[in-house]
């Protein structure tokens, strides 16, 4: 079963066109139901958000970067072992510089984002799909 669950889920992450992969899983999804349910609500959860990567047309070194929440989990991972030993939190803002103390010392392990210079093309494209503030607030643009 696991070999199967996973050529479903490469097949449908590698498919050129976003919205048939993700109408993929949802049917992959649809049927786990009867047999695993909670497998099936996991492969719902965060579905749409997995494939916007492919929906902005990402170049493939970027996308690999932005895929992965590594450089985030590594970031709380340091920031937790840089202050492991302090015993009594005196107040916020001690936990405050602390917390900097641990970015910091993330931030010399920190690499180089691939293709980071499509970094703008990626801009432009959040920019196009992104909701107008004045609709999205219910305001009326004319008043």
């Amino acid at each position: 079963m696991a070999r199967i669950v996973e050529l479903r889920m490469r097949a449908a992450y590698r498919n050129p066109d976003p919205l048939v992969g993700q109408g993929d899983l949802e049917a992959f999804a649809g049927e786990l139901d009867p047999s695993h349910p909670g497998a099936a609500a996991s492969l719902r959860e965060g579905l749409v958000e997995t494939f916007t990567i492919g929906r902005l047309h990402v170049p493939q070194g970027l996308a690999r970067t932005l895929r992965y929440t590594n450089a985030l989990e590594a970031t709380i991972d340091i920031c937790k072992d840089h202050s492991r030993n302090v015993k009594r939190w005196r107040d916020s803002q001690m936990a405050l510089r602390w917390c900097a103390a641990g970015m910091l010392e993330a931030k010399k392990q920190f690499h180089r984002v691939q293709d980071y210079l499509h970094l703008s093309a990626l801009r432009a494209a959040l920019q196009a799909t992104a909701i107008p503030a004045d609709y999205a607030t219910g305001k009326d643009a004319a008043a």
